[in-house]
């Protein structure tokens, strides 16, 4: 990612994370040219021809922020990720944003294969994520209630699926347990499933 790039990146958030997602938590052109000017190394887009089709931003955290396995803000210190470390220990992923026309094409599976070679690249001792649940409250609505520690227990086991934690599962990455409270979320319950993968 470029800072031409962030227009079209900024307009990507509202079609792919439309309500009952909060437009609050979308990226704005200050946030993404901030990601750029703090850590250009792990800012990406994938482009069909001179479209931009997919984004994809992370940060680097201490060991003590990784550990601390709080709420997005607390952990990344915001959308300007504040939080960032050079010399820490985890690439984190904060968010891969895919045009809805160009989903189930190999964009995420590419950005995760570009991830995992930074962390290689750059010596890190992991990549981890906290990920979103966004079929948890459709599943408690038209299956019954669930916790969110079994709807995660679940979709590990094969026995439900959710568009996001199921994909990412298949890419190797293990699940640790549920974050709550990690950002206003609905769809999620306002929780995470924390990711983790070793290289």
């Amino acid at each position: 990612m470029v800072p031409a790039d962030v227009l079209a990146a900024v307009a990507l958030q509202k079609l792919a994370f439309p309500p009952p997602f909060s437009e609050d938590l979308h990226w704005d052109h200050e946030h993404l040219l901030s990601h750029i000017e703090t850590f250009s190394d792990g800012q990406f887009v994938a482009c069909d021809g001179d479209r931009i089709v997919g984004s994809c931003s992370n940060a680097i955290l201490s060991e003590e922020s990784w550990l601390a396995h709080g709420s997005w803000a607390d952990t990344v210190g915001g959308p300007f990720i504040r939080r960032h470390c050079f010399e820490g220990t985890t690439l984190y992923g904060l968010d891969i944003t895919v045009h809805p026309e160009f989903r189930r094409q190999g964009i995420g599976r590419a950005f995760y294969g570009t991830r995992f070679d930074l962390v290689r690249d750059k010596g890190l001792d992991r990549y981890g994520t906290g990920c979103r649940l966004p079929d948890y409250r459709w599943t408690c609505e038209t299956q019954g209630s669930l916790s969110l520690e079994e709807y995660a227990r679940r979709v590990v086991e094969g026995q439900v699926q959710d568009r996001t934690l199921s994909p990412l599962l298949r890419y190797g990455l293990c699940f640790l347990g549920i974050v709550e409270d990690y950002m206003q979320d609905e769809e999620s319950g306002h929780a995470a499933a924390l990711l983790e993968w070793l290289p």
